[in-house]
């Protein structure tokens, strides 16, 4: 058996349709603080590019043409990684300052999350890893007005209520070796 080289792939961008253009691009300027790198007409659609990368021309691309009356949205949420506690309260704020709605902050034991809504409905999950693993799907509420060393105690007590609780390390070791597998079968 001849082991192939794996394709390359790495995840670059989305878009969203949106309704009210100016409305969304300024709630992820100002909520978030994307970075808006173009902007213009294709067509009869108009575009607004913005990233947080200076390495990626766009991570988000919202485009006119939402319909206004869309019974469903297809995206399930749209998920940005934080690096600790401070940083996702501080964007809590920031985003119930903005007018998000259906705030959530909760523990996935691998992590710890709030979810919310934007001005046009779409769900958002900012997150910041914890060291462990736990088996998914998992959510719990947490608060956090809790000191960050109180948030992390109940996140890793309830990962470790679970028979597969593992260190973070350990997981992705696995599951690196699984994806090698997978990229040469």
């Amino acid at each position: 058996m001849t082991l192939q080289t794996p394709l390359q792939l790495q995840f670059s961008h989305i878009g969203l349709y949106v309704t009210d253009l100016a409305r969304m691009a300024g709630f992820y300027k100002r909520a978030l603080r994307f970075t808006q790198t173009d902007a213009g007409d294709l067509g009869p659609v108009q575009l607004v590019f913005l990233s947080r990368d200076p390495s990626e021309h766009h991570q988000l691309v919202l485009a006119t043409g939402r319909p206004a009356d869309m019974a469903f949205n297809v995206v399930n949420q749209l998920s940005f990684r934080v690096p600790d506690v401070a940083t996702l309260r501080a964007f809590h704020d920031r985003l119930l300052a903005e007018g998000a709605r259906e705030m959530l902050p909760v523990t996935h034991g691998n992590a710890v999350s709030v979810y919310c809504r934007d001005p046009e409905g779409n769900r958002l999950e900012l997150f910041m890893d914890t060291p462990w693993y736990c088996e998914q799907p998992l959510r719990e509420p947490i608060d956090l007005a809790q000191s960050d060393e109180a948030i992390l105690a109940q996140a890793e007590a309830i990962a470790k209520r679970f028979p597969k609780f593992m260190s973070r390390a350990q997981w992705q070791a696995d599951v690196a070796r699984r994806m090698q597998e997978d990229q040469h079968g």
